[in-house]
């Protein structure tokens, strides 16, 4: 019963976070403050009041339309609040109440706006990652998969290896590679997961990208040299490596010690 309410407060609370992250994912790219002013309608501007702005219930109740105006509000709205519950919950599940648990639903809260934000707009706001590299290296100091020295020489080798390709992309073809976001957004999560799990993550956003641009150019939805989202994929490798990312390397250094 206690693991219950556990993952259940867990899943609310998501959906509060999330909902604030759907005010983070919207304004921050356009400059805006995500505090005030309060939430209104995009098609009519009416003021949402506290009863139709709750966490999944209020689309619910209003049947994905606004109350006064009737214009259809976003589906995207309920998928966030619901993917951070969900989120959360999965990181409690694997963590508990514990501090590794509490950190762990702030890093994929952070990873969740920052795939959504990038996914839109190519963009991976240093208002996010700078600060998130400062709470990885404080977090360094409570959670169990990684220690403060881990988590310097993760932030610093996860930036380093990004911009060292990008130098290397510029001076082979004279183009930027990827964005200047990505490195610092690497180096974010290294300061929250340590080296191994952050070489894990960089691994998995290198195979989800590769399997996703083989698809759409297969499928001539785009071309070489089409720009995709780089951070979305460094998103879910980081995800993936935070959830399970212990017995992924558990299995590896055990191929390699035989």
């Amino acid at each position: 019963m206690l693991q219950v309410l556990l993952l259940s407060y867990g899943f609310l609370f998501g959906l509060v976070v999330g909902s604030y992250l759907n005010v983070v994912v919207h304004r921050l790219p356009r400059g805006q403050s995500t505090v005030t002013p309060r939430s209104r309608c995009p098609s009519c501007g009416h003021l949402i009041r506290w009863y139709d702005n709750l966490p999944l219930v209020s689309w619910l109740v209003l049947g994905g339309h606004c109350r006064r105006c009737d214009a259809a509000i976003s589906l995207r709205y309920p998928l966030v609040e619901a993917s951070t519950g969900a989120l959360f919950t999965l990181a409690l599940w694997r963590f508990g109440a514990t501090a590794s648990g509490v950190v762990a639903c702030a890093l994929l809260a952070l990873l969740l706006a920052l795939a959504l934000i990038d996914a839109e707009h190519y963009l991976l706001p240093d208002k996010i990652t700078k600060p998130g590299m400062l709470a990885g290296l404080g977090a360094s100091f409570v959670v169990e998969w990684t220690t403060p020295v881990g988590s310097v020489l993760a932030l610093l080798g996860g930036a380093g290896v990004l911009y060292a390709l990008i130098g290397l992309w510029w001076l082979v073809r004279r183009q930027q590679g990827m964005g200047l976001g990505d490195p610092k957004m690497l180096a974010m999560v290294g300061a929250f997961l340590g080296p191994g799990k952050t070489v894990l993550t960089l691994f998995l956003a290198c195979l989800l990208g590769t399997v996703v641009a083989t698809a759409l150019i297969a499928t001539r939805r785009a071309e070489l040299g089409s720009r995709l989202p780089f951070g979305v994929y460094l998103a879910v490798g980081a995800a993936l490596a935070l959830l399970v990312g212990d017995p992924v390397l558990d299995w590896y250094l055990g191929l390699l010690v035989r």
